[in-house]
């Protein structure tokens, strides 16, 4: 059993995606395992690369045990996010109306998690989604958050 374990770090981290963005925040588990890690709910913070001053905060599912530990388990599809000002908002040059500013690999080849920025150039604000998807078939579920931008910053668009 220490031969397997031994053997599932290198294996997890060799299928995990990692992003210089992400930040893990916290973590609760939810349900205890016997052999491995427990099931989990992680937060993590990640910051937008194009807009300083905007974190958002993405809370998803964990899963433990056997498969958790040798990273061949594939995390539900529920994901919860909330973006917020951290700082003054300030651009680096101007933003695509859509675009991904994270995505992160949740299954061994699969699924991901994906962040998508929107800009809503009209109320001047920057429109978060996260949602998950797989090669066949994606997850409706999905979760939006909305950071308005002072009307006298305006948001820079392509």
């Amino acid at each position: 059993m220490r031969a397997l374990l031994s053997l599932a770090l290198p294996l997890s981290l060799a299928f995990t995606t990692t992003s210089l963005h992400a930040e893990p925040i916290g973590e609760v588990d939810t349900v205890f395992k016997f052999i491995g890690p427990d099931h989990k709910i992680v937060v993590d913070a990640h910051d937008d690369p194009k807009v300083q001053g905007v974190t958002c905060y993405v809370s998803r599912a964990k899963t433990g045990g056997i498969k958790g530990a040798l990273g061949i388990a594939e995390d539900k599809s529920e994901a919860s996010i909330a973006c917020r000002q951290t700082g003054p908002i300030s651009f680096t040059k101007p933003l695509p109306r859509q675009e991904d500013v994270f995505t992160e690999r949740i299954s061994l080849v699969f699924k991901k998690l994906r962040i998508v920025r929107m800009v809503d150039a009209k109320r001047n604000t920057l429109v978060y989604l996260t949602y998950s998807d797989r090669v066949i078939e994606g997850s409706p579920q999905n979760s939006v958050t909305a950071v308005p931008v002072d009307r006298a910053t305006v948001i820079p668009v392509k």
